[in-house]
């Protein structure tokens, strides 16, 4: 069976819009979520948020001029800078005008993409402007026109596509470029997902009140995985992206390797027992925790770490049980487990990218990276592993495999199991 490992790395973040600055904001702890003054006039009662910076980025590195004309996707922009980002950094470069590059495709997710574009659209057309929308507008909008953009700014002759599971959606697309390689179908796949910034975005969290309404004065405070006193998932968006590719192909080009991806899963709780739209099935998740470790031959002994899902809710103790009865370990045993959210807040459709680039730049550093806000676990977390097993602060330790975990509205799960490379 065909090995796949990671060549290339790229983020869009919250807290850093390269690798370097995410990578050091990871290992310091440092929060890319702020106060955003647009949702204070809107009347939020969650007025922050976790989106990242890009006024000093040079677009002209990502689009041409004339893909510039009329852009207004935040999603679409954070998706191209991950995405080439992360191709660059396995040392590729964009296929010759004259043919496509028919080893290496394209499995990039997203939620909703171009909100702004849609609504700018929208008044064009109630005004009776509907000449003026311009030609980029539906590019913009479709849910595909990530992969798209991506797809034909590099060459890519491969499958070219692009997937939406809520937020398993980043972690998903990963697993399905891992397959189509292992099958022989690719050599390569740039995988990933990216999520929109904004009000028509994040409105509808705010209006199901999950989201913390009290931390608007403190906005990297909010956020709280695992905590005792989390009070919602803060809202994020950005976009994560790897490489992925065949180990003969790696070395036949001599590319870095980061890590190793040995096995995945993807399933569904149908929305019975005790899922719902919004609730996980708690058996479904233990069966797709089983199935990736299965796939990868790993068993539960055997993590080193676990990257959850654990959003600052009151569903973090659930999920923590889920996985001491998945892996059938608990106390002292359980892995190290951590979470990114309290860094870069929920992120959406990107969160499963980003999170798994992070997971990733832990495995190739052998560290983990601390939990952010997690001073004051939740004791029916205490009652299930020891508090040592969740680090506040990131600290160096050996780690030869990591699971990383995302589950999604929709009762929508993925899990995939990560290792060292070893020749």
């Amino acid at each position: 069976m065909t090995r796949v490992v990671i060549t290339g790395l790229g983020v869009c973040s919250p807290n850093g819009t390269n690798l370097e600055s995410f990578e050091q904001a990871l290992i310091s702890g440092t929060s890319g979520i702020r106060f955003q003054p647009q949702l204070r006039k809107l009347k939020f009662s969650c007025q922050i948020a976790g989106n990242p910076h890009i006024e000093n980025i040079n677009l002209n590195t990502y689009f041409t001029k004339v893909q510039q004309r009329g852009l207004n996707s935040s999603g679409l922009v954070y998706g191209m800078i991950a995405g080439q980002d992360a191709w660059r950094h396995a040392g590729m470069l964009p296929a010759s005008a004259e043919k496509p590059d028919w080893d290496s495709g394209v499995v990039f997710g997203t939620g909703i993409l171009g909100v702004d574009k849609f609504r700018e659209a929208i008044h064009r057309i109630d005004e009776g402007e509907t000449r003026r929308l311009g030609s980029s507008s539906v590019i913009q909008t479709m849910a595909s026109g990530i992969s798209a953009y991506l797809g034909g700014t590099l060459g890519l002759g491969n499958q070219v596509t692009t997937n939406s599971s809520a937020c398993t959606t980043g972690t998903e697309s990963l697993i399905m470029g891992f397959e189509r390689i292992r099958s022989g179908r690719a050599k390569r796949m740039l995988v990933g997902s990216c999520s929109d910034s904004g009000p028509y975005v994040w409105g509808g969290f705010d209006a199901m009140r999950i989201l913390p309404s009290t931390y608007n004065e403190r906005p990297t405070e909010a956020s709280r995985p695992m905590s005792a006193s989390a009070a919602g998932f803060v809202p994020g968006s950005g976009a994560g992206a790897l490489v992925l590719e065949s180990l003969e192909s790696a070395l036949e080009r001599g590319a870095p390797i980061y890590g190793e991806v040995k096995g995945g899963a993807i399933n569904s709780g149908g929305q019975r027992g005790d899922g719902s739209m919004t609730a996980p099935n708690s058996e479904a998740v233990q069966h797709c925790i089983r199935m990736a470790l299965k796939d990868a031959g790993v068993s539960g002994t055997e993590l080193d770490a676990i990257n959850g899902h654990l959003t600052a809710t009151t569903k973090d103790s659930l999920e923590v049980l889920n996985w001491t009865k998945a892996l059938g370990i608990a106390g002292s045993d359980f892995p190290l487990i951590n979470s990114f959210k309290g860094h870069v807040g929920h992120c959406l459709a990107a969160a499963g990218s980003i999170e798994c680039v992070a997971t990733v730049m832990q495995l190739y550093r052998q560290m983990v990276f601390g939990n952010v806000n997690c001073g004051d676990i939740h004791p029916e977390i205490l009652s299930l592993i020891d508090a040592e097993c969740i680090p506040t602060k990131s600290r160096e330790t050996p780690l030869q495999t990591i699971a990383k975990a995302s589950f999604g509205f929709g009762d929508v799960n993925a899990c995939v199991i990560f290792s060292q490379y070893i020749a």
